[in-house]
């Protein structure tokens, strides 16, 4: 890295349908972030957690649109604060690192990275994330934050959740395997470029991302790389609230964060989300964060 990379938590649940994802920044440090950063990265600062309201604490239907997206005023307030943080850190030369938290966070993150830039987002989840209020089928918002930061349909009324420098032109969903029906016809009715876990089971690991990179960073001043555990297989990730069976394997997921990191792109903004540390095995989710985020910023076995 030829930046500071600074790290900064995000502990909500206010998206998640399971709680303990709040717990996640305090179990991916635990697991040993700061030196596994520190491998390839001359300077680290930690900024500590974002201050969040518990959300046993708040009223989760205290929002527009009948409850439809739950918690959403709590998910404002976080979006706008931590929006202002990422964008001062991008501003400042170092690379943001954001810790959830559950992926509603990512509101946040990528209005902050967009602010004053052409972003390029890889979205790297087992889910589309595409969902609105009037289609989810859940209430949770951490089904929503990329149709949130495109401005669709209800998010087009608040300012507040888009991602000003964002198209969905530059937007790369990779290794998806589980969509509601409204959200899987909007995606296929949008700009927006999607892979699924067939796409890698065709075409490889590699190659699948490095298209997605190809299409994210097209015009882009930056990438936004947002990385979902739920993305990998059960099997090599437990500590997840929605784990969905045929994810990558430990080895396709570390391939394709050293091809994020060899990308001439240059990485802007990097978020690691939804480790559930009540649900993990022997905190083994959060140091497999670790070791993905190391890959993401330049390791490599030789």
């Amino acid at each position: 890295m030829d930046r500071p990379v600074r790290i900064l938590g995000v502990p909500t649940d206010y998206g998640a349908n399971r709680r303990g994802v709040d717990m996640g920044p305090s179990a991916i440090r635990y697991a040993g972030l700061e030196a596994a950063v520190r491998r390839v990265a001359d300077e680290v600062l930690d900024d500590g957690d974002m201050e969040v309201v518990r959300a046993e604490s708040t009223d989760p239907d205290r929002a527009p649109m009948d409850g439809r997206a739950k918690f959403l005023a709590e998910i404002e307030d976080v979006a706008d604060r931590l929006a202002d943080r990422v964008a001062a850190a991008c501003e400042a030369g170092t690379l943001p690192l954001v810790l959830g938290g559950d992926h509603s966070i990512a509101i946040g993150s990528m209005a902050g990275a967009a602010r004053d830039a052409d972003l390029g987002v890889l979205w790297f989840d087992a889910h589309g994330d595409f969902n609105t209020p009037s289609t989810t089928p859940s209430g949770n918002v951490h089904g929503m934050p990329l149709a949130a930061a495109l401005g669709r349909d209800e998010f087009a009324e608040m300012e507040w959740a888009q991602a000003p420098g964002l198209a969905p032109e530059r937007v790369a969903i990779v290794g998806v395997r589980n969509l509601d029906p409204p959200e899987r016809q909007a995606i296929r009715d949008s700009p927006v470029t999607a892979f699924s876990m067939s796409d890698i089971d065709e075409h490889g690991i590699v190659d699948v991302v490095e298209a997605a990179i190809a299409a994210a960073s097209d015009g882009a001043d930056g990438l936004h790389v947002s990385l979902d555990l739920d993305w990998l297989d059960p099997k090599e990730a437990p500590g997840v609230g929605t784990p969905e069976r045929g994810g990558v394997t430990y080895r396709e997921a570390h391939a394709a964060l050293e091809a994020v990191a060899a990308a001439s792109t240059r990485t802007r903004s990097l978020e690691v989300v939804e480790v559930n540390p009540v649900l993990d095995q022997h905190n083994e989710t959060a140091e497999l964060a670790c070791e993905l985020v190391a890959s993401a910023l330049g390791e490599r076995i030789l």
